[in-house]
């Protein structure tokens, strides 16, 4: 009697009509299914704050709840085989090229010790974020990130006032600099394996990206300056003396890293026709040859990149292991989100479909760069803008060429606004650990949102009048 209690209130909850299992219709699905989803989520954004130690010890384990809440329901309801293919298309088709590009670009990235100590002035400081930004869109933001955020901290340990330097490095290196291209930041990334060109991104919102990025400089510099002049900003006594010789070890990690670039262009642009199905999933030929060469890349990588070069770089799998493990529970729980928002306005989702909507039917590229902005901000952007991007249609032919406007909006509310709090991109809390590690006070979630909403929210105000009307 118990167990067909639970079927029954399961049935409530998430059936409002039944399915046919091959189908799998997101019209009838309730909108219970996407608790899952948010679960995850809302877990990332939240327990941190409030549990950290349980956070740091089970991150993986309350993924993997989350996981099984939405797998167990949908393989009884819908039965077993459709599960398994929804795992495998889920698995396959993004989770491991995602995860594998990140993996290759967060070890080569380790593998490369900027050696030295320069005087952090303002405009040296200004000088390093513009070569991260640049840095951000072809090696990652967390490669970017992971590279020069150390150097920038031995530059300025002998000031007194550090943290607006971090602050200003997570707008510009960790977020806006990885917008041009499928390799600068996640969400870009599962656009170009839905089909996005590889260039499109740098063709659309390159003037956004040069507005965003020089405004952010300008005003960086500004307030650098102001500090630098400060009354006992210098300390007498550098931690770190200056060296003449400023130099890269591990560099042979730079002809890898031009690999990682070749390996992702290679699959954009090879079309041999080659597919492979493996349960239900279409894993082309190119796809596997760049995730296979990106494998082959990390490990060559690990094997030539001297011990002396991680330590340096106090580099561990910790930052890498916890993404993978949260990025499992998001692709999985994400599924029925995805099949519910393509159902359109018909779907349990169309009042969101519909405040992205024009009256006349037509997108409003305005409300998808918010929308897709602020859910990147609190909760994480990468799936924040798969999200959009099926609710847009999910046709990347149609959504590059007609719908040009609206991919763009969706694109840049998505990498710039992760910038906006801690949990809003990865490298934002890595960088943030090590500059606390490093012992600088950096300002409270609350606090940098002070810092962020006052000088970007602004900025964004200007980019929608200016491109996205």
């Amino acid at each position: 009697m118990k167990q067909l209690w639970r079927v029954a209130l399961v049935l409530a909850l998430f059936v409002p009509q039944l399915a046919a299992a091959a189908e799998f219709d997101g019209r009838q699905l309730g909108v219970a299914w996407g608790i899952p989803f948010a679960g995850v989520l809302l877990s990332i954004a939240l327990i941190p704050l409030f549990a950290p130690r349980f956070w740091h010890h089970h991150f993986g384990k309350v993924a993997a709840g989350w996981s099984l809440a939405f797998l167990l329901p949908f393989a009884v309801l819908f039965g077993p085989g459709p599960a398994a293919v929804s795992f495998a298309h889920a698995a396959l088709a993004e989770y491991l090229p995602f995860v594998i590009l990140l993996t290759a670009l967060f070890v080569v990235a380790g593998g490369i010790h900027i050696r030295g100590n320069l005087r952090g002035s303002p405009g040296l400081n200004t000088a390093l974020l513009a070569i991260g930004a640049v840095l951000a869109s072809f090696m990652g933001t967390t490669g970017a990130s992971m590279l020069l955020i150390r150097p920038l901290i031995r530059a300025n340990d002998n000031r007194r006032h550090r943290a607006h330097v971090v602050v200003f490095f997570i707008f510009i290196v960790s977020n806006a600099g990885g917008s041009l291209t499928p390799l600068g930041d996640p969400p870009l990334f599962l656009g170009f394996l839905k089909g996005v060109d590889f260039f499109w991104t740098v063709g659309q919102i390159l003037p956004e990206t040069l507005f965003l990025v020089g405004c952010l400089l300008a005003l960086f510099y500004a307030v650098d300056w102001w500090y630098y002049h400060r009354r006992e900003e210098i300390q007498p006594a550098d931690p770190t003396p200056d060296t003449p010789a400023v130099g890269f070890d591990g560099a042979r990690n730079f002809w890898l890293l031009a690999c990682i670039v070749g390996l992702v262009l290679l699959s954009g642009v090879w079309k041999p026709g080659v597919v492979f199905h493996v349960l239900g999933t279409d894993v082309g030929l190119p796809g596997l040859v760049r995730d296979v060469g990106l494998v082959v890349v990390a490990l060559v990588s690990l094997r030539i990149t001297p011990a002396s070069v991680h330590a340096a770089n106090q580099f561990s799998w910790g930052p890498m292991q916890e993404v993978a493990k949260l990025f499992a529970g998001i692709f999985l729980t994400i599924i029925p989100v995805i099949a519910m928002l393509r159902a359109g306005v018909d779907g349990p989702f169309g009042a969101i479909v519909a405040a992205v909507t024009r009256p006349d039917g037509s997108p409003d590229p305005a409300a998808y760069f918010w929308a897709s902005g602020l859910l990147s901000s609190f909760l994480d952007n990468a799936p924040t803008y798969l999200v959009f991007f099926n609710t847009a249609g999910g046709d990347a032919q149609v959504l590059m060429t007609t719908m040009a406007t609206t991919l763009a909006a969706i694109s840049a509310g998505s990498v710039f606004m992760g910038a906006n709090t801690y949990i809003g991109n990865a490298p934002n809390m890595m960088v943030k650990a090590i500059a606390e590690d490093r012992g600088i006070a950096m300002p409270s979630f609350f606090g940098y949102m002070a810092w962020s909403f006052g000088i970007l929210v602004p900025l964004f105000i200007i980019m929608t009048f200016i491109w996205f009307r």
